[in-house]
């Protein structure tokens, strides 16, 4: 059997509602099995191993990264626990794909890229928008000017909850918040298709427990760009992305950082560009971690590392306009 054939055996820490969407994905693909999974409880750990098919359950993240036939972990804990985990795993020999945000600031995202250096294994960040089809589309069109120069953008992403002070996305002191958890897809949109910004406006509202409960953003760039860049918790927002060029304006529809439609509106007409996704979404970013780990990579030519300092370091910066210290 080649090396693009070999079985990888993936792990999985932290047993969340994104964990279930990830396993969903991943347990579909060839040459590719979900071997164990780990959570704080045996119970939640067989449920979930159970679900899944998985071989093993755990009821330490320890035990895990312990197992000799695990070579890839997805990270789905807290964020406030992703470099923990993540350097645990990289220290036993294990590549990582944690999920977004990579971690709580840009210190402790520099010590993961360290660890994984050091380690030399494979470590990336698992913001899984940049992985979709109909976003590299997008990422290339305004790399290649296709509808001529990009002249703003502007992206949301909001919903209501009610609040719930035990609830982990409204938990303070685990990361939780409008920024790192949803606001971090709007200025993933603007670093992506137009990079690092000037300067950086930013406004904030709060819940009583101290959490962000909407951020408002105004990225600027040179030659008079903006990109707006808005999060809520508190209002349904329309979730799109959108990126208005000289000769059109490129639409990403609604919930813009997963499975989506697009829009090319030109002259006063809409065509709609179906990308017929047959998945959740988190597959793709599942082939090319798996396609850099039978290659030997150690980092992703998409996600890549200094992409995430990057992006972890516009998060820090709205978070010291806006006042928000964890």
């Amino acid at each position: 059997m080649s090396k693009y054939h070999k079985v990888i055996n993936w792990g999985i820490i932290g047993l969340g509602s994104i964990a279930h969407k990830f396993a969903q994905d991943l347990i579909k693909l060839e040459h590719t099995k979900l071997y164990a999974v780990a959570s704080r409880t045996q119970e939640k750990a067989t449920d979930f191993a159970n679900k899944y098919d998985a071989t093993k359950a755990y009821s330490s993240y320890e035990d895990l990264v312990n197992d000799p036939f695990i070579e890839a972990v997805y990270i789905a804990t807290p964020h406030i626990l992703h470099k923990e985990n993540t350097i645990l795993c990289l220290n036993k020999g294990k590549a990582v794909l944690c999920e977004k945000p990579f971690a709580m600031n840009a210190i402790e995202v520099k010590d993961m890229i360290a660890s994984a250096k050091k380690n030399n294994t494979l470590l990336i960040e698992a913001l899984w928008t940049y992985f979709l089809p109909h976003y590299q589309f997008v990422v290339d069109a305004l790399k290649h000017k296709t509808y001529g120069d990009l002249l703003n953008m502007e992206a949301s992403f909001g919903f209501y909850r009610d609040f719930d002070g035990e609830a982990r996305l409204f938990k303070k002191e685990l990361g939780g918040g409008s920024l790192l958890d949803i606001g971090i897809y709007p200025i993933f949109a603007a670093l992506s298709t137009i990079g690092k910004p000037q300067s950086i406006e930013a406004n904030a509202t709060f819940f009583d427990n101290g959490a962000d409960s909407s951020c408002e953003m105004v990225f600027n760039y040179d030659n008079n760009i903006k990109a707006k860049l808005t999060a809520s918790l508190l209002e349904n927002l329309p979730c799109e992305a959108i990126f208005k060029c000289e000769l059109a304006t490129i639409k990403i529809n609604r919930m813009f950082h997963s499975p989506a439609t697009l829009s090319i509106i030109k002259d006063g007409k809409e065509d709609i560009k179906d990308f017929n996704y047959k998945t959740i979404g988190y597959n793709y970013e599942i082939l090319h971690f798996n396609k850099l780990l039978r290659e030997g990579k150690k980092e992703s030519d998409i996600m890549t590392f200094d992409f995430s300092k990057n992006l972890i370091s516009l998060l820090d910066d709205v978070r010291n306009l806006i006042n928000l210290h964890y």
